[in-house]
């Protein structure tokens, strides 16, 4: 590409967020989306769109803060999301049970235009303590695309979603994970034994692969007895 095509794509971006910012669109502590978003919004190149990002930081009008991280943990212990929430517990010597309640074709319209399809594959799981006790549910949605439409005919390879993701080339590269923390309503309440109202942690988390493919959108109800989040700042020295 010549330079000054991409140059004249950098500064497109630029203007376009300093003027989000001058006019308050945008304001003061406000994260910006990720790469991939934004990338896809202005319809350049995450690298086009990463001088502008740098540019913007040079002219100060947005900063990074480097060594931020934020860890889930299951009763203190860090838990790495990377390879999925059973070998993450797993490897955190946490004993737990998992039930899959449902893995069937479904169709999510209103996610479109957020996820690029309406056609998915849903999969929500409950996992217990050895005790019986429901620690955490979760509802995972993965695109229904080439192979994945027959995943609820061959179900799980090893039981595990990120095994069986990989085998269909979905490696995970990047994605993003909002917490929080909302009253159980009476579904919910009713899958995990408690009662309606009863607060539990939300986690919304996104992943896409290492080409840029949506691959699994999980949004997970944890137990806040046993999970806690806890966030990392500054540089390690």
């Amino acid at each position: 590409m010549p330079k000054h095509v991409r140059f004249d794509k950098k500064t497109r971006v630029v203007d376009e967020l300093i003027r989000r910012i001058e006019s308050g669109l945008l304001e003061d502590g406000f994260q910006l989306p990720g790469e991939h978003q934004l990338a896809g919004e202005f319809g350049v190149s995450r690298g086009t769109l990463r001088e502008a990002l740098a540019e913007l930081k040079r002219r100060n009008y947005i900063a990074t803060q480097s060594g931020v991280g934020s860890i889930v943990t299951f009763d203190g212990v860090a838990l790495d999301q990377h390879h999925g929430w059973a070998q993450a517990l797993a490897e955190s010597g946490a004993l737990v049970n998992t039930e899959v309640l449902r893995l069937e074709a479904v169709r999510r319209p209103e996610l479109k235009h957020r996820l690029g399809t309406e056609q998915f594959i849903a999969l929500d799981r409950r996992r217990r303590s050895t005790d019986g006790r429901v620690l955490s549910l979760e509802r995972s949605l993965i695109p229904a695309s080439g192979e994945l439409e027959g995943l609820p005919r061959v179900g799980l390879i090893d039981d595990s979603l990120t095994i069986t993701l990989a085998a269909y080339g979905y490696i995970g590269e990047r994605g993003d994970q909002w917490i929080g923390a909302e009253p159980l309503n009476a579904e919910d309440a009713q899958l995990l034994g408690r009662a309606p109202g009863d607060v539990f942690l939300k986690a919304l988390r996104t992943t896409y692969d290492r080409q840029g493919r949506f691959m699994e959108q999980v949004e997970s109800l944890l137990d806040p007895q046993h999970f806690r989040m806890h966030l990392q700042f500054g540089e390690s020295r």
